[in-house]
């Protein structure tokens, strides 16, 4: 399968992109009559573009794709989509309740205004913070640090050259020394950098999965790891010990606000180049294309997890060698998320509450099994999701072991490769209809619906009873 093709003829309508390009222009530091030159187009016709008075034509797109360097998902919306979804989340609090705003108009408002929206967000999240921690107007102000380095990884669409370079260099090294990954990262640790691999018994490291004894000159792993997150845990190892000047000149550029986001960031991009180093740029993305982004195949070649392999999909943008636009997200039986990663555009609910008709849980049903499904957000995008149950770690009998479910997905036009997606009919094919959570999904005829959705009213009627369980109007 070929890479990525440009798709400017959206089944969606003609793309209007004014603001963005706006916005683009602005960061390049360029007047209107600049990029009019360079981009080989009038003044006039660039303004037109940027006042949405014109659509982004393929040829205007192949030139800002070729004169910037440009990933020309930056203009399809998808980043404005995720805002606009923040900030329907933040406009369905109790305290709005009322208002009669509706998503085109947020998504109008997005794409005028994201530094407002962005404001928006973080006053949403400040009030969040507060309320949980019941301390009111003295709690924390603004996301806490896992949300501050989820955002930023979103931002570079979860890549990053510079430890893909540096990775895909002492892989090639590594593959030299020793036909084993594993044996391989721990040869080059003892002799580079005087640490010695260790497994060790459950009962000598029965709360540690992973230890670093400077004193001992050891690396400690659990035996309670398999041997592919062993030989992430090592990676890791060699990340930080090999990769941390690339690591360090990213963290100083992304100006975390506190020490402990900072921290989170470096453990992030260590493990980022962890992946890179057990599945490597180049070979990973060629067997990906050969296999259709088969799981069970890319885990038996590159003798990694299901969930590495997974994680690492959403990960390939390098440009002239882009895979699919996967996005990524992991849950508990609860519903809730604990990891999200997007190269494309989907939609994710920011605090949980996901679809129950949406297969991702499921998987809790048939454990270990695949499912895939076609499904629809409102917007009228389709989408190939398959999920499936994966565990943690072994526990020794007696212990909680977590449980989690994955789902991968693409959207549908970019599926046609896609192993997964034989056999399933993705332009005109039926496909499960979806949202993002009761509150702000508007489907009118859910059957599963378990409350209103936010800003509008509840339609109680003593006289008759359908089949939906909750009745609502707009408010207004």
């Amino acid at each position: 399968m070929a890479s990525i093709a440009i798709d400017t003829a959206e089944p969606r309508g003609k793309l209007f992109a004014g603001p963005r390009v706006r916005r683009l222009r602005s960061q390049l530091g360029l007047t209107q009559t600049r990029m009019a030159e360079e981009l080989g187009v009038s003044i006039s016709y660039l303004n037109l573009i940027e006042r949405n008075q014109r659509p982004l034509t393929a040829p205007f797109l192949l030139k800002l794709s070729h004169q910037y360097n440009l990933d020309l998902r930056q203009l399809t919306g998808a980043d404005d989509d995720r805002l606009a979804l923040d900030v329907s989340e933040a406009l369905a609090d109790p305290l709005l309740k009322g208002l009669d705003v509706g998503r085109a108009e947020v998504q109008e408002f997005v794409a005028a205004s994201p530094g407002i929206a962005q404001a928006i967000v973080r006053l949403r999240s400040a009030l969040r913070d507060a309320r949980s921690s019941g301390t009111g107007a003295e709690a924390p102000q603004g996301d806490g640090p896992l949300e501050l380095v989820r955002a930023f990884i979103q931002d570079r669409r979860n890549h990053f050259p510079e430890l893909e370079a540096r990775a895909e260099a002492l892989a090639d090294e590594l593959r030299l020394a020793a036909p084993d990954f594993f044996a391989a990262v721990s040869d080059r640790l003892r002799a580079r950098h005087g640490l010695t691999v260790r497994i060790l018994p459950a009962e000598v490291m029965p709360e540690l999965l992973r230890r670093l004894d400077l004193h001992g000159r050891q690396l400690q792993l659990s035996e309670l790891l398999d041997p592919a997150s062993r030989s992430f845990q090592a990676a890791y190892q060699l990340a930080l010990s090999e990769g941390r000047g690339e690591i360090d000149a990213i963290v100083a550029r992304a100006g975390m606000p506190d020490a402990a986001s900072e921290r989170l960031l470096v453990q992030n991009l260590a493990n980022y180049f962890a992946a890179a180093l057990m599945m490597p740029y180049g070979r990973f993305h060629t067997a990906c294309e050969a296999t259709g982004y088969d799981l069970d195949l890319l885990q038996a070649r590159f003798s990694a997890g299901l969930e590495q392999v997974a994680h690492r999909l959403t990960t390939l943008q390098r440009p002239g060698a882009r895979g699919i636009p996967f996005f990524l997200v992991r849950v508990d039986r609860a519903g809730n998320i604990s990891k999200r990663f997007s190269a494309g555009g989907f939609p994710f609910s920011r605090h949980g509450g996901n679809c129950p008709l949406w297969t991702l849980h499921k998987a809790f049903e048939r454990p270990g099994q695949i499912l895939r499904q076609l499904v629809e957000m409102e917007d009228g995008a389709k989408y190939v999701s398959i999920a499936r149950t994966v565990r943690a770690y072994a526990q020794p009998y007696g212990g909680v072991r977590p449980e989690y479910a994955i789902a991968l997905g693409c959207e549908a036009r970019h599926a046609h490769g896609l192993v997964y997606a034989r056999g399933l009919d993705l332009g005109s094919g039926e496909a499960t209809p979806i949202g993002l959570g009761c509150e702000l999904c508007e489907r009118p005829h859910c059957r599963q619906r378990a409350r209103p959705p936010a800003n509008s009213s509840l339609i109680i009627d003593e006289k008759q009873r359908g089949p939906n369980p909750v009745q609502f109007g707009h408010a207004g």
